[in-house]
């Protein structure tokens, strides 16, 4: 089979053996994997998580084509999705509920010894979600991304009727658009810094877009929400972002951190102190934000068709630049 590699040399297409399902494994068949920004950064070693070389591919829908011994959850031929994080199941987050905080916590598709851009990967049965006859390949591929902003908006306490700044316009930042329209929120602003990304973000019904670079853009935002947010969504989770996000929260609002940080910032922590600003961190999701994720797709209260940049397996090193070049919202590579 075709499985891509990323190596500091850059991102390469090569053979491998088709794997075989262990007890409680299941083989699934790829049919679209997606480019997170989580691989384009760490293509660029700015992933503060994953070292090279390792094999892409967590955001994936596809089909059961095998199964190993004592497997109950799912059948041959149908169609699933996967919540990429293995968890230990038996530490103290696992425990109370919280794998995704797992503290011998890996990751498939990210220093895994597999991953989903390939024709071909096996798992464990319990990481696998069913997607239903009525999504499309597409819509089926967005179901982890759109678990994140799902799991940070449930982090967040809700948004219906509150005040919403969003830092950023990638997938994740989009999508975290659409379900705080979705979810009923008073107002929401979105910043981006490129004229492109504003653009394209005006098109899902923010109710102002703002030029992150502009030195008031943090008054811009405030202004267009009328008020402090209550609650700031950072996508980027940069030192640039971050104070941004502090300022607009300024007071007693929410900063959710959904971006990964490619590295460490401060916060002013006088202020969070005496302006009772809460700083959240959003780490993936859990089964009921793929269960969410799923019925919003299902409802077509969120749509994703505009979002998605189809590529072959076969052009891995070409579409990973298309989703470096700021272009294109989520690359998806199709294997079947």
């Amino acid at each position: 089979m075709k499985r891509v590699i990323v190596t500091p040399s850059g991102v390469e297409l090569t053979e491998a053996e088709v794997p075989s399902p262990g007890p409680g494994e299941v083989l699934v068949r790829t049919v679209l994997a997606g480019i997170c920004g989580s691989d384009v950064h760490a293509v660029q070693g700015r992933h503060p998580h994953i070292a090279l070389p390792y094999r892409p591919g967590h955001e994936v829908a596809g089909t059961v084509e095998s199964v190993g011994a004592g497997v109950t959850r799912v059948q041959e031929g149908q169609r699933v999705t996967l919540e990429p994080f293995l968890p230990c199941w038996q530490c103290k987050q696992c425990r109370a509920g919280r794998e995704n905080l797992c503290e011998r916590l890996g990751f498939f598709g990210c220093g895994h010894d597999q991953g989903a851009m390939a024709e071909f990967f096996t798992v464990d049965q319990r990481r696998l979600h069913l997607v239903p006859n009525a999504l499309d390949w597409t819509q089926a591929a967005f179901i982890e991304p759109l678990g994140t902003p799902v799991h940070a908006a449930r982090l967040a306490g809700g948004l219906a009727g509150r005040t919403v700044a969003i830092l950023g316009a990638g997938t994740i930042a989009l999508l975290t658009l659409q379900v705080a329209r979705q979810q009923g929120a008073a107002r929401v602003v979105l910043t981006a810094r490129s004229q492109r990304s504003r653009d394209r973000a005006a098109k899902f019904g923010p109710d102002a877009v703002v030029d992150a670079t502009a030195p008031d853009a943090v008054e811009q935002v405030r202004a267009h929400l009328g008020e402090s947010a209550d609650v700031v969504f950072d996508c980027v989770a940069e030192q640039s972002t971050m104070d941004q996000a502090v300022a607009i929260a300024d007071k007693g609002g929410t900063v959710v951190v959904v971006g990964v940080p490619p590295a460490a910032v401060t916060v002013p922590l006088p202020l969070i102190q005496d302006s009772q600003l809460r700083i959240q961190g959003s780490a993936t999701y859990l089964p009921e934000d793929f269960a969410e994720a799923i019925a919003l797709l299902v409802s077509g209260e969120i749509t994703v068709a505009e979002l998605a940049t189809v590529r072959p397996l076969e052009s891995a090193a070409a579409a990973f630049a298309d989703a470096a070049s700021g272009e294109h919202v989520k690359v998806l590579l199709q294997a079947k």
